[in-house]
């Protein structure tokens, strides 16, 4: 039996899920507690009870210093995900759609993103859905990853900035 995608904000009892695809149980409450105290929104995309991926929308004053500067009150798209072996099938195209179309309902203009300048396949899907890079420049992004031993290992990268205009 086949099922309909569904995309709803995340919710506690997704948690374990979360963790799953995105491999941070702090990151996981961290968003959570965010959405909980309307600074974001957690995304998710299921099919029946598997979750396929999820999505970020930052709604705070970005982190980078350069973002707060030249995209004052423009939402993030952060931490896109799907599940590697959903990839390809249109998911993250569903995901980013369905965050656009939260974010002009609640009244924003524009939306951007950031992508790590060797992730040409994300690039490529940006540019398709209308992204545009900003002509600011590259940008130093900071993450966290979580190794297996549960250790949380800072980490910056280069990352271009694609900022999209929310029509009507």
């Amino acid at each position: 039996m086949t099922h309909r995608n569904q995309i709803r904000l995340a919710q506690d009892r997704d948690v374990d899920a979360l963790v799953e695809v995105l491999g941070d149980r702090e990151f996981v409450k961290d968003r959570l507690d965010r959405q909980a105290a309307g600074l974001g929104e957690l995304l998710t995309i299921w099919s029946g009870d598997v979750l396929l991926g999820s999505m970020y929308i930052w709604l705070e004053d970005a982190e980078e210093p350069e973002l707060r500067k030249w995209l004052p009150g423009v939402p993030l798209f952060t931490r896109i995900e799907v599940l590697e072996r959903y990839r390809g099938k249109g998911i993250g195209t569903k995901l980013i759609r369905a965050g656009e179309d939260r974010l002009r309902k609640a009244g924003y203009r524009s939306v951007a993103l950031a992508v790590e300048i060797t992730n040409f396949g994300a690039e490529l899907l940006y540019k398709r859905l209308y992204f545009d890079e900003w002509e600011h420049g590259q940008i130093t992004c900071e993450g966290v990853e979580v190794l297996e031993d549960g250790y949380r290992k800072p980490y910056k990268e280069t990352c271009r900035i694609m900022v999209k205009r929310l029509e009507d």
